[in-house]
């Protein structure tokens, strides 16, 4: 297939010739087929003009996939249904809580420390081998924001002042060992250098290479309900208020489906939505 040249503008507002091999790629990370993803490629590629957004192509791409494979678009919709967890954080910090649970952590989440100094609120409080752990969960409904070195500055500056008093307590069965701090979206450069010298460790959206949010939520497949095809967005807000926030929840809860007015046949598609998207 011929390439197309044109210019797109991404969500940052840079402009960069469109390549569609990234198209391809992202719908490959979606575990799209190779048939699908040759056939939305032909069909967008006659819709492409200079200085459309990558915004609209994803649209485009999404709602190609959904017509052929639902399973792949809740999945090839996870950055933007994490997005869609807010305004609020408090969903965001569930998400990353659920995350370190099945990496064999035990976690709290909104927990009242004091410091040496004054007390902190911290996000997630993580325990695993006799070593507690500090999170902090930075959730923007922008992806355009980049967190830079003020924010790990920040974090860490909270984090020693907690770990100072922790460790002197003698009623502390675990020692507080490292700050981490996690956003959906990005670290700058001076931001990731300042965490990795002063040991605070940083995850965002791809960050650390291979083992980001996105590769974690598709490793242990803690899909939040927002990446859902079967709901509407109405839906999801109000489970959300119910506080059901990942997939396996609703899963194990369908009632709530009935408490929010979504019919027995809608209640069907939806939970065979999850039974393939989370591989029940």
């Amino acid at each position: 297939m011929e390439e197309k040249i044109v210019n797109i503008e991404k969500f940052n507002g840079d402009i960069e010739p469109f390549k569609v091999e990234k198209l391809k790629t992202s719908l490959r990370r979606s575990m799209a087929t190779e048939e699908e993803i040759n056939t939305i490629v032909e069909q967008i590629m006659p819709t492409l003009y200079n200085g459309i957004s990558s915004k609209e192509i994803y649209k485009k791409a999404f709602s190609l996939l959904k017509k052929y494979n639902r399973t792949s678009a809740s999945k090839y919709s996870l950055k933007r249904a994490i997005f869609d967890l807010g305004p609020t954080g408090y969903p965001f910090e569930r998400l990353i809580s659920a995350l370190l649970r099945h990496k064999g952590f035990e976690t709290k989440v909104g927990v009242v420390l004091q410091g040496e100094c004054v007390s902190h609120e911290v996000d997630v409080l993580a325990e695993k081998d006799g070593f507690s752990y500090a999170v902090e969960c930075k959730f923007h409904s922008d992806q355009r924001t980049v967190s830079n070195v003020r924010v790990p500055l920040y974090i860490n500056s909270r984090f020693i002042d907690i770990q100072n008093h922790w460790n002197k307590d003698p009623d502390k069965a675990a020692h507080l060992k490292q700050g981490w701090l996690v956003t959906n979206t990005r670290f700058s450069a001076d931001a990731i250098t300042y965490g990795e010298c002063v040991d605070l460790q940083l995850m965002s959206w791809s960050y650390p290479e291979n083992n980001g949010i996105k590769d974690n939520v598709d490793a242990y497949t803690l899909y939040p309900i927002t990446t859902l095809t079967t709901l509407t967005k109405h839906e999801k807000d109000q489970l959300i208020e119910k506080d059901i926030i990942l997939t396996i929840e609703l899963f194990d809860t369908p009632n709530a489906l009935k408490e929010i007015g979504v019919s027995k046949t809608r209640i069907k598609r939806v939970l065979t939505e999850i039974l393939h998207l989370c591989d029940l």
